[in-house]
């Protein structure tokens, strides 16, 4: 089952450069870029296109962030490559991209009551006061996280593909309805 409405908000990935980077020399040289030693030991860097950010090591190692599909990694990492040869560091190799996070969001076109979700439902964190959705870790191959909405928006969090994605809400569908959790748009509609 594919939720027609589920899309790739965030993609995590990280990689090495394999080179070691000067960065107090790409603050100098490079727009868009942040580093405060002091406060943290990587340096921030933002491209336009695709819509991205790097933290980025002087051991060359490298999280990207803000990207929506495995192509806009790979474009974004081009433009890095790019932008890295401008203050003369070449890099030689193709970074190997890891997966770290897979973020998406969605709406299971269900209003839900997450006060009765929190009490028949375990791995839930549900503090209204403090924040109005509901956090559901599912035990399954997936490792997702969900925020729940009352409204039937969720959010996923914690896979690694777009694939786990799907399987991790098919697999909350599941759950719910193990759960006997009412659609509670039908009951008011």
């Amino acid at each position: 089952m594919t939720l027609p409405n589920t899309k790739i908000v965030n993609i995590v990935i990280s990689t090495s450069l394999e080179h070691k980077i000067p960065l107090e020399r790409l603050i100098m040289d490079l727009p868009n870029t942040e580093y405060n030693p002091e406060q943290f030991p990587g340096l921030i860097m933002k491209i336009r296109e695709p819509k991205s950010s790097f933290l980025i090591f002087s051991s060359g190692k490298v999280v990207c962030t803000g990207t929506k599909s495995l192509a806009e990694v790979d474009l974004a990492l081009e433009r890095l490559v790019e932008y890295m040869a401008k203050v003369d560091i070449k890099i030689t190799v193709v970074p190997k991209v890891r997966v770290e996070n897979v973020v998406a969001s969605s709406d299971i076109d269900m209003k839900l009551d997450l006060n009765e979700l929190a009490i028949k439902l375990s791995n839930v964190e549900y503090e209204p006061e403090q924040f109005p959705g509901l956090v559901f870790k599912i035990h399954d191959e997936t490792g997702a996280t969900f925020l729940i909405f009352g409204n039937g928006k969720i959010v996923c969090t914690g896979t690694k593909s777009d694939a786990d994605v799907h399987v991790a809400i098919k697999n909350l569908l599941e759950v719910l309805k193990k759960a006997g959790i009412k659609n509670y748009k039908e009951i008011t509609e």
